[in-house]
């Protein structure tokens, strides 16, 4: 294949430079926007102007596309918050299989966990493009003024207020080791349908968000307090998950559960945030629109 940016050909140096840098495209991407098929389009977007460019005169094309992604990202978030305040009930990111790409993309696994995604969507979409985009991907701040088009002071502000909103909002998290520990203790629990020992794996001002998308039954509020949680929880335990299994499973990042029917279709996918007082946010994603590919 022959190179000819002028004529819109791609040559297979083009295409390898761009599948070279696409999984940082969607790492970005998904961390903007907390869903697969947005980011899924934000990086198609980005192959489109990739395409259309004057590739003979791009010195580097890992900079260009990241700069090209994060700026349709940040565009996309803007649009899909006002979409998403006709959601039905409580909108909560979408959940993926970090198993066969452990970091998404990034060179570390930050902001990537559910709880931390959906901590995100509070903040404005340039603030969250330079938290992604110096936690996550370890840019510097004066590569990151480039992308957002600002000064090297404010894209470090940006960052900086990002990062205090999010630990004024969220309770240390406990080591890897302790979350494990309480998601096997909430699944033993669980199983048994002993609430007296689900009770007491979850912290005292414990939060449960609940996501069905008007598609399945949800609770469109957020579930608030130990005993609440431990209520609804019992509730759909019995009514809803009594025939299912729970699979422990990589999602986001860390580990989390997926039930299964008796067809062994996903019905849910349940995240855990939890602190050395218990799990601090529950995240229930039940809309199936957002569980396709859990489906083995």
């Amino acid at each position: 294949m022959t190179t000819s940016a002028a004529t819109g050909t791609m040559s297979d140096d083009d295409l390898a430079r761009f599948l070279d840098v696409r999984p940082q495209l969607f790492g970005i991407a998904y961390r903007m926007l907390g869903s697969v098929a947005d980011a899924e389009d934000v990086v198609q977007d980005a192959w489109i102007r990739w395409q259309s460019a004057d590739r003979d005169v791009v010195r580097n094309a890992a900079a260009f596309l990241t700069t090209t992604t994060t700026r349709l990202a940040i565009n996309a978030a803007t649009t899909a918050r006002a979409r998403r305040e006709s959601y039905v009930g409580q909108w909560l990111p979408e959940p993926v299989d970090t198993e066969a790409d452990p970091l998404l993309g990034a060179e570390r696994d930050e902001a990537l966990e559910l709880a931390v995604l959906l901590l995100l969507e509070k903040l404005n979409p340039v603030e969250r493009a330079a938290y992604v985009l110096h936690e996550a991907f370890a840019y510097p701040y004066r590569r990151i003024a480039e992308i957002l088009e600002t000064s090297e002071p404010n894209a470090r502000q940006l960052a900086g207020r990002a990062r205090r909103r999010l630990t004024s909002e969220r309770t240390s998290p406990a080591p890897a080791v302790v979350q494990r520990r309480l998601l096997e203790a909430f699944v033993a629990a669980a199983r048994t349908g002993r609430v007296d020992e689900l009770e007491r794996v979850f912290a005292d001002d414990a939060v449960a968000y609940s996501d069905g998308g008007g598609k399945v039954y949800a609770s469109r509020r957020d579930i608030v307090g130990r005993a609440r949680v431990t209520n609804f929880l019992d509730n759909v335990l019995r009514k809803y998950w009594s025939q299912s299994t729970f699979d422990v499973a990589e999602v986001n990042g860390g580990l989390a559960l997926v039930l299964r029917d008796a067809t062994d279709a996903p019905v849910a996918v349940l995240a855990t945030d939890g602190s050395d007082a218990g799990i601090e946010r529950l995240l229930v994603v039940l809309n199936p629109d957002k569980l396709e590919r859990f489906r083995r």
